[in-house]
């Protein structure tokens, strides 16, 4: 159950810091995960005045504003046309279209949801987060840092030459994944997540020489990633989804 007193939609990020520092208060994003958890606080902040809903291209990286949709998200042409449609691929099969409606980019990524199948896409391609108090962060530094009263005000993604693959199963269509994995190779370096594990994605970094045998990489890189149980699978089944996934992402990246 969700509780708060006062509900408040600032004009800007600076309005909504003041607020969110001096009050007992919390951003709620698209408010769509709020019911995962009980809460109770004094001030709902809003962003939906903030100007944040925006999604913008420049000669070497792309940025998208905190309070961009998922449903937004998919259906821009920017997006789109990313590495042949690998985020916007992403998105689209992310619960249903009424819920990305409401999830917000900034709702997914600032929490840290272990089962964000955005945030393990994110992860193998080199995206900064942008905080209204702590600045540019690289999103695998973001995920490992203890951040509490800030802002998440756009995040930005480098163009880069990146051959990419993601790959997840679920119980149903409109469930949240089991497990989910993003793979990215440059010309020397192969980047993995894994995320729903069931906590938040890791992300391993290998040259490209590792991968000579696949099979015993894989295997390799397995024993150094851990997964656990919960309502939605075992520990044991998602290390095994896991295995014959992350060997169909590889070889569509690398051979």
């Amino acid at each position: 159950m969700i509780y708060f007193r006062e509900y408040l939609k600032p004009k800007n990020l600076q309005e909504a810091y003041e607020v969110l520092t001096s009050k007992n208060a919390k951003i709620i994003g698209g408010a769509t995960f709020l019911k995962l958890s009980n809460q109770s606080f004094e001030t709902a902040i809003d962003l939906i005045d903030a100007k944040l809903d925006f999604i913008r291209e420049s000669e070497n990286e792309i940025e998208i504003g905190a309070m961009v949709t998922l449903s937004e998200f998919e259906d821009n042409t920017i997006i789109s046309n990313l590495y042949n449609g690998f985020l916007k691929n992403i998105t689209e099969n992310i619960l249903s279209f009424q819920m990305r409606n409401l999830i917000t980019v900034g709702g997914t990524i600032f929490p840290k949801f272990g089962f964000s199948d955005l945030i393990t896409g994110l992860l193998v391609l080199e995206t900064e987060v942008h905080l209204y108090k702590n600045g540019k962060i690289r999103l695998e530094d973001f995920l490992n840092t203890k951040i509490q009263k800030d802002i998440l005000e756009k995040i930005t993604i480098k163009k880069k030459t990146l051959a990419v693959s993601f790959k997840n199963i679920k119980n149903s269509e409109y469930d949240f994944s089991i497990i989910n994995i993003a793979v990215s190779k440059s010309e020397n370096e192969v980047k993995i997540a894994v995320g729903a594990r069931p906590a938040m994605a890791v992300l391993i970094t290998k040259d490209l020489n590792f991968f000579e045998d696949i099979d015993k990489a894989v295997e390799s890189l397995l024993n150094k990633i851990k997964f656990s149980d919960d309502l939605r699978a075992s520990k044991i089944y998602r290390q095994k989804v896991c295995k014959a996934l992350l060997k169909r992402a590889l070889r569509e990246v690398i051979q």
